[in-house]
């Protein structure tokens, strides 16, 4: 699929100023077989000339390339490790820190949960007495999932992986979807990034990074291994002294073959 995938990129690049060559070969043989055999297409050769001829299969080509499921709490680990362990010991911290503020960047936030999610463990340990000051930084390349993240609207089959506490306290049910309620949109601010960008190693909202904790999960597998280098590099950057790089459970190893280590066996937490 090598000679498919050069010829493929050099179409998007031409035409649409994509560039899918940074995508890990499998993830694109993959996707770009699904759309050939969805169009009947015999050969790239053919689907080329359909994608030349069709914006419309152009944009479902793109979009099945965006990197955008999510849930809430998807590592039942990593969140236990964080609401048990890490963000206790950041209040402690900054309690005793002349930057009380803790600050977070949701590196490739999809539809939001993961960023909701943080949200409402720093929340509820308000409750507990805590004096807490925290902003999150919640980013994506697609603007439509940044949309959708703001909005905070989610089906009620999304909500799965949360007990009914959080539901009702964080939720307002409408019909068949339920809406994040604005206490917690308040924390958070969204906005459209590309972690590609040459310019800029994190959002310009969070104005000078120094970030307490980095999720960037469930994305590096996605990339070849250059382009993985370059965003844990940029993520790296960006991280206060003594903070925390967040990743999915199956991107563990791509972080100790970078030597980062893990704080806690198979949390997906790491520092450097």
């Amino acid at each position: 699929m090598m000679e498919k995938n050069k010829q493929l990129a050099g179409l998007l690049m031409r035409l649409h100023g994509v560039d899918v060559s940074r995508y890990e070969k499998s993830f694109l043989d993959k996707t770009l077989q699904k759309r050939l055999d969805e169009n009947h297409c015999a050969s790239s050769e053919e689907y080329c000339v359909c994608l030349e001829q069709n914006d419309q299969e152009a944009g479902k080509l793109l979009d099945s390339l965006k990197i955008s499921y999510s849930e809430f709490f998807r590592n039942p680990l990593t969140f236990a490790v964080l609401e048990q362990i890490i963000l206790p010991e950041l209040v402690l911290k900054k309690g005793k820190s002349k930057r009380k503020e803790i600050r977070v960047w949701s590196a490739a936030c999809a539809a939001g949960q993961e960023s909701y999610s943080l949200c409402m463990l720093l929340e509820e340990l308000k409750t507990g007495g805590n004096e807490i000051s925290y902003r999150i930084f919640a980013t994506d390349q697609c603007e439509a999932q940044v949309n959708e993240a703001r909005n905070g609207r989610y089906p009620s089959e999304a909500l799965n992986n949360l007990n009914f506490k959080r539901v009702k306290q964080w939720f307002t049910k409408c019909g068949d979807t339920y809406t994040v309620k604005g206490g917690l949109k308040n924390y958070i601010n969204f906005s459209v990034f590309d972690l590609f960008s040459e310019e800029l190693c994190c959002p310009p909202e969070s104005l000078f990074g120094d970030f307490d904790l980095v999720i960037c999960a469930n994305l590096l597998f996605y990339y070849k291994s250059e382009y993985r280098k370059n965003i844990l590099e940029k993520a790296e950057k960006c991280l206060a002294e003594g903070g925390y790089l967040i990743t999915g459970e199956t991107e563990r190893e791509i972080l100790i073959r970078n030597n980062f280590r893990e704080v806690f066996p198979k949390s997906a937490i790491f520092t450097v």
